[in-house]
């Protein structure tokens, strides 16, 4: 296959001419790291694409800055047959090369740091880190053990040879680490402390937090506290899970929030959005009402989203296409409530006080937000 033209089409959209990055992302035979994925068929579900079979459609997709999925459930690709369909949620995934730039951006990589790529998935980042820093500095790790013996076989085909680990990195992180990107999205508290921990003081980590868009970025100081900024960037990366699977989603508040009468019932204000896609709305729901889950369908031009909770709390809001929603809402919390008043902050004041923020992660996990007179805290309950 040729690979370096498309390879070098797509360094130099997803880095700078002058950028350090450039020569890793355009020597790295993406396709060698992703022989198999998973694509959505016409009729909207998971369809194995084998690229040894498929040339042309292996070239032009590992060369496109998109994430290709690797793993749905607990089925990876390359163990699938061809009319499998499996159902469940993303598990593992090749990410799209431009971010993989930009997390190692933003934790700031140098030659002679030891750097923990958190999240092995496919081996991506992981080689454009080897193909920079050399092997010897670069640490890989994932919970699942097939994604880390795959990939470490595929990198040693490139010529890379890593520290490759199988962990649970919500329980502990074998090692330190002056540098540390985490492409699996981090669950503030207890989750998020075994990865601190592995963080040598003066060490700098980039990490998005669980179920937002937020890019979280600090130093760590000599009081063990992480101290920086929440990035005026965004991006969606998986959970950390701790098993072959995510946890079962609250299918059965789901299916009672579709039906039920609500205790409250009335018009809401705005549009129903697509609150998982909003991602600013969703990460401050998430900053508000941690633990919120959402889920969001159309039909011709009726719009329903619906919002649950692990304490029972649930909402469902329901309207054509733009029209004030009709909505119902149970349980402790009112959730579409909580959704609209992040709604007003936007519409009064034109931003949310996420990008931009101060960030101070104690050593006990908690994230402790602060913008203004504006505070927040993640992972102190």
């Amino acid at each position: 296959m040729d690979w370096q033209t498309k390879a070098a089409a797509l360094a130099s959209r997803v880095t700078d001419p002058d950028s350090r990055w450039l020569a890793p992302v355009a020597h790295t035979p993406r396709h060698e790291l992703v022989p198999r994925w998973w694509a959505r068929d016409p009729a909207g579900r998971w369809a194995l694409m084998d690229g040894p079979s498929e040339p042309e459609d292996w070239r032009q997709y590992a060369y496109m800055d998109r994430s290709l999925v690797t793993r749905v459930g607990t089925l990876h690709a390359d163990h699938a047959e061809p009319d499998d369909h499996p159902e469940g949620q993303p598990t593992s995934s090749a990410t799209l090369p431009s971010l993989v730039v930009r997390m190692l951006r933003h934790a700031r990589v140098g030659e002679g740091l030891p750097l923990l790529d958190l999240g092995t998935g496919a081996g991506g980042l992981t080689a454009y880190a080897c193909h920079r820093l050399g092997g010897a500095h670069v640490t890989s790790l994932d919970v699942d053990p097939y994604l880390v013996s795959a990939a470490g076989d595929r990198l040693a085909r490139l010529g890379h040879h890593p520290r490759m680990v199988t962990a649970d990195a919500t329980k502990h992180v074998p090692g330190t680490y002056e540098r540390i990107v985490s492409t699996v999205a981090l669950t503030p508290g207890s989750g998020l402390r075994p990865v601190l921990d592995a963080l040598r003081p003066g060490g700098r980590i980039a990490t998005t937090l669980a179920r937002t868009s937020l890019i979280v970025t600090g130093w760590k100081h000599t009081s063990e506290d992480v101290v920086g900024v929440v990035e005026r960037d965004t991006a969606g990366f998986m959970l950390t899970r701790s098993g072959d699977d995510y946890p079962p989603a609250l299918a059965e508040l789901f299916a009672h929030a579709m039906e039920a009468k609500g205790d409250e019932r009335g018009t809401g204000r705005y549009p129903v959005v697509d609150v998982a896609n909003a991602w600013e709305l969703r990460s401050m729901l998430e900053v508000t009402t941690p633990g919120v889950e959402v889920s969001y369908e159309t039909s011709g031009r009726i719009r329903v989203a619906y919002l649950v909770h692990p304490d029972g709390s649930w909402a469902r809001a329901v309207a054509e296409w733009t029209d004030p929603p009709d909505v119902h809402q149970g349980g402790p919390q009112r959730l579409w409530t909580a959704l609209e008043r992040i709604r007003n902050r936007l519409n009064a004041e034109g931003a949310l006080p996420l990008l931009g923020a101060q960030v101070r992660i104690t050593p006990d996990g908690v994230v402790h937000l602060s913008r203004g007179q504006w505070r927040a805290s993640m992972g102190n309950t």
